[in-house]
């Protein structure tokens, strides 16, 4: 078991943002008999989940209906499959675009070390 601070280092996240998780319904904390937060491994594994959902932009009210069909139970599967599936989809848009914007910034940074090679007195100027 995890205490809130432990869970939250470990997840290098404030514990302020496990409590707006749980305020959100994303995922629910065990409660000792003094009220204190605790968490367990799925807890840990869960959350971890949650933040690559975050990582790759995917909106806090999706991750609250998906979290709400998980809670359903698994006669949600379909419609959580079909959730996941869109956000995939939108992760390999996003990469694709990713991918198109890191080859014109390679161009760009040639260019310049390019024209920075052929006029060597400006080169270290702007440090």
């Amino acid at each position: 078991m995890y205490t809130i601070s432990e869970l939250a280092k470990a997840l290098q996240i404030s514990p302020h943002t496990l409590r707006y998780y749980e305020k959100e319904g994303i995922m629910e904390s065990i409660r000792t008999d003094s009220g204190e937060r605790r968490y367990t491994e799925e807890h840990d594994k869960w959350l971890r989940f949650v933040l690559k959902l975050r990582e790759t932009q995917m909106p806090i009210a999706q991750i609250k209906k998906y979290a709400m069909l998980v809670k359903e139970g698994e006669h949600t599967t379909e419609e959580r499959l079909e959730l996941l599936k869109s956000h995939l989809n939108n992760i390999q848009k996003q990469l694709i675009e990713l991918q198109s914007t890191e080859e014109m910034l390679k161009k760009k940074v040639a260019m310049y070390e390019q024209w920075l090679d052929q006029h060597p007195r400006f080169a270290g100027e702007n440090e």
